[in-house]
């Protein structure tokens, strides 16, 4: 069984009260050089803790689509390299920023998320490891777990656990790539891949209506996604997969542990499924401006 990197009982686990373990590298563990970096869009809300926590890196870049707020200022402020760009799909920018790196290591953070000191220098040292075994034992990549801030408390149960919630976050770029449409991930190619110990946190939305209108913009993404592969509108995938998922997510995977936002998660989990199934019927089935019979 998967054990994460904290040194808290069940009970400070289930509160979101963890204590993390120290990671320390000695003083002659060889330094291997890393590159970070990350998408934004008008993050000024989160995007100062974001880059924070990226300076030990030997660079980061910065790849934004527009931002009027201030996040270029605090991309200035902690030395990041900042690239303008178009938004175009999520895997575009995310294999757009990852191609500015200019060292093969490298690892992403969103502009909402904060990566603990703890899980930096567990990177590190994972490196300089990984840098003395043999070439074909080498791994290529690494997962790690995030942990999610919502509605006042950490989410330890349902779909956002930090047990479901895992992705490539570390990597060699010459062997992975990033694939998918809304929900692109790092995909590596060729080669081993292992898990990191320790956390990374996620200060997902600022408040409901943020997480309404994200749940409203994603799923029009979703929904022409889907059209663009051929999928097409299920009426039974839209009766069965929200109350399944809902099910799923808040019964077996105990979502109701983390109270009434636990239920809410779902709830809104279980919206985005319908919704998306109805974007997709009206993307098939209603023309743009058609008018009523007469």
């Amino acid at each position: 069984m998967f054990s994460f990197g904290v040194s808290a009982s069940g009970r400070e686990w289930r509160r979101g009260k963890i204590r993390l373990h120290s990671w320390e590298m000695a003083d002659d563990t060889p330094r291997i050089p890393l590159s970070a970096y990350m998408l934004t869009c008008n993050n000024g809300r989160t995007v100062e803790k974001a880059l924070r926590c990226m300076t030990w890196a030997d660079e980061i870049i910065v790849v934004d689509s527009g931002s009027t707020d201030n996040t270029l200022e605090l991309a200035k402020k902690y030395g990041a390299r900042i690239v303008p760009r178009a938004w175009t799909t999520f895997r575009e920018q995310y294999q757009f920023a990852m191609d500015q790196c200019a060292h093969d290591w490298c690892f992403y953070l969103d502009a909402d998320e904060e990566l603990m000191p703890e899980l930096a220098g567990e990177m590190r040292a994972a490196l300089a490891a990984n840098a003395a075994r043999p070439e074909p034992e080498q791994v290529r990549a690494w997962y790690a777990h995030r942990r999610t801030w919502f509605l006042g408390r950490w989410i330890l149960h349902g779909s956002w656990s930090p047990a479901s919630d895992r992705e490539i976050r570390l990597c060699h770029r010459t062997h992975c790539q990033w694939l998918g449409d809304l929900h692109a991930t790092t995909r590596c190619l060729t080669g081993r891949i292992a898990t990191l110990r320790f956390l990374y946190n996620h200060y997902s939305f600022a408040e409901l209506a943020d997480q309404i209108r994200k749940t409203d913009s994603y799923s029009t993404v979703a929904a022409g996604d889907n059209q663009r592969h051929g999928k097409r509108f299920s009426l039974l995938k839209m009766l069965v997969e929200p109350p399944f998922r809902f099910l799923r997510d808040y019964i077996l995977k105990r979502g109701f542990l983390d109270g009434l936002p636990g239920f809410i998660i779902a709830v809104n989990t279980m919206f985005y499924v319908f919704i998306k199934q109805a974007k997709l019927w009206e993307l098939q089935r209603v023309k743009p401006g058609e008018k009523p019979e007469r």
